[in-house]
């Protein structure tokens, strides 16, 4: 590899190029302006908190998974346990063991964002030294086996019967695929997704680095469909229909004081996805992303056009429940919960 290759490939230049890997705040600049507008316009800046009145905060600051997840219908979700800080490890071990078949399993937060300290546990010692590490409340779900993963988000005002689904992303999971001549190494080195979470992957696959992948064999790098992992986002926006509108109209309705959030689910097929033959591993509220905008390719602008779409959509539920009653969380208030999450690394 030549001198330019190395400097094209590196690790600064993948990220500066594909504006999918920029900072937060790179990214949202012009958005927090925007909800400056609207946060004038609403007279509150946590005017967000009333979108969704059955979700703690509307689901933008703080919200808990397992008090969502309790709101729907258990045949739509996996099997889930929730966890309290200060729970002994023995105690750990004997839910888990009544409560699922077998490992692997997923240990999350309980309050979390943008996968932070999710993990696929494939025993007894790993969910030990999950348990032992972390220090806060965490749930523990059944490891979903369907082969597709995605994010479908859903809105509708308050005042309408029915809403849209305006989002859907279809998430690849970070992989490779041998060709019988190059060890896992290279191959995560020369693919540009896997070579961003190479010092993870280091140590996780570090017996099987000198190994040498089959040609055409699949290895799965990351079990985890998260962004941050690299996870690839493809935007599945061809599958929106009615069928599938009326089918996220159903599901909606009955989750008490929800009107706008994504979906991350888990299907067996696009019938399936249609029929509503779904797992809800979470329901993301105000906070949420229509996610397909990552799509690789996809220029920022065409991004803002829809993250500045939903924040005016966000902002129109809000004001219609608070119409309706639903109160704004005060600036004191709002800011006490921000500090909070901000203190314990979320």
């Amino acid at each position: 590899m030549g001198l330019f290759d190395r400097i094209w490939t590196s690790d600064f230049l993948i990220r500066l190029r594909n504006w999918e890997y920029w900072p937060f705040l790179v990214v949202y600049w012009p958005v927090f302006i925007y909800w400056i507008w609207l946060s004038l316009r609403a007279r509150s800046l946590f005017y967000f908190t009333a979108s969704n009145p059955g979700i703690e905060n509307g689901g933008m600051l703080g919200e808990s998974k397992i008090k969502i997840l309790n709101e729907i219908d258990d045949s739509l979700i996996p099997s889930t346990i929730f966890i309290k800080l200060g729970t002994s490890a023995e105690e750990v071990a004997r839910q888990v063991q009544t409560s699922f078949k077998s490992y692997p399993i997923i240990c999350k937060p309980n309050v979390g964002e943008r996968g932070w300290k999710v993990e696929k546990i494939k025993s007894d010692k790993e969910l030990a030294a999950y348990h032992q590490n972390i220090a806060v409340d965490y749930i523990i779900q059944e490891f979903l086996t369907e082969p597709m993963e995605m994010g479908v988000f859903y809105y509708r005002s308050p005042n309408a019967s029915k809403g849209v689904v305006s989002s859907i992303v279809i998430k690849e999971m970070l992989a490779l695929v041998g060709n019988g001549k190059s060890t896992i190494q290279e191959l995560i080195l020369v693919n540009e997704r896997a070579k961003l979470q190479w010092n993870t992957l280091k140590v996780r696959y570090k017996d099987q680095l000198n190994d040498i992948l089959e040609n055409g064999a699949k290895l799965e790098l990351v079990a985890i469909g998260n962004h941050s992992r690299g996870t690839k986002f493809l935007s599945g926006n061809h599958l929106i229909n009615q069928k599938l509108n009326d089918t996220f109209d159903k599901i909606s309705k009955q989750i008490k004081g929800f009107y706008f959030g994504r979906f991350d689910i888990k299907v067996q097929s696009i019938d399936d996805l249609y029929d509503g033959k779904i797992k809800i591993m979470e329901l993301n509220g105000a906070g949420s992303e229509p996610a397909h905008i990552y799509h690789p390719g996809s220029s920022l602008w065409s991004a803002y056009k829809v993250i500045f779409h939903h924040w005016k959509v966000l902002f129109e539920i809000s004001v219609a429940n608070h119409k309706s009653g639903v109160p704004y969380m005060s600036f004191k208030e709002g800011l006490a919960t921000y500090k909070k999450i901000s203190s314990e690394g979320k």
